[in-house]
């Protein structure tokens, strides 16, 4: 992607995240930029095409998250020996960097401040809340435990209701980190409640309660 467009997609979701995608226009777009609207339409053709771009981007960026960290890429269904390696540690390396790329990261903070406005206004932004912030990272945890449930890795349990302990404070962080601002202390917060997570459900430690 050129300079170019990359700048335009980054002023058009700090429109968005701002004013929500639907106030927003080419025109104010344009103007952000310091451009003329015909400037505008040579690089895309319409905001649709803009936002396209930008739902494009974050995926890419979470594929390549996940290949960085050593943690599924795919779901369990399209990748199932993805997930026959996945490490406790590998699980939490992967929620803190998360967690500081959506807080930290320009691009990601309003792409998430954006759907956070519009999930009431649309139904598919809704559906991208839903798959890139709720519900989508409750699935894919949920397959992640189920695996290594299976292999001895934790202690047998619901993965649906694991994944839901895990990831609620998560997204419970998120909202205090906007409203306070205090990154460190959140992800301090965050990285003790993953250890303790994996200490309590560890089959060991079970164990080692029942003796």
């Amino acid at each position: 992607m050129s300079d170019t467009k990359e700048s335009i997609l980054l002023a058009a979701l700090k429109l968005f995240a701002r004013d929500g995608y639907e106030a927003a226009s080419m025109s104010s777009i344009a103007g952000g930029l310091g451009i003329t609207k015909g400037a505008l339409y040579k690089h895309y053709k319409s905001k649709r095409a803009i936002f396209d771009s930008i739902v494009a981007q974050m995926f890419r960026e979470d594929a390549e998250h996940s290949r960085e960290h050593a943690v599924p890429e795919h779901t369990y269904e399209q990748a199932p020996s993805e997930y026959r390696e996945i490490t406790a540690e590998n699980v939490r390396e992967f929620t803190a960097a998360q967690f500081i790329y959506w807080t930290e990261d320009e691009f990601a903070a309003d792409f998430r401040r954006m759907l956070t406005l519009e999930q009431y206004r649309s139904g598919e932004m809704a559906r991208l809340y839903g798959s890139c912030i709720a519900e989508g990272p409750v699935s894919y945890l949920a397959d992640i435990f189920r695996a290594m449930t299976e292999r001895g890795a934790l202690a047998a349990a619901d993965p649906v209701q694991l994944a839901m302990e895990y990831y609620a404070p998560f997204f419970l962080l998120l909202g205090i980190c906007d409203r306070t601002g205090d990154r460190e202390r959140c992800l301090a917060q965050l990285n003790e409640h993953t250890a303790r997570f994996f200490r309590m459900n560890n089959p060991e430690t079970i164990r080692g309660d029942l003796s």
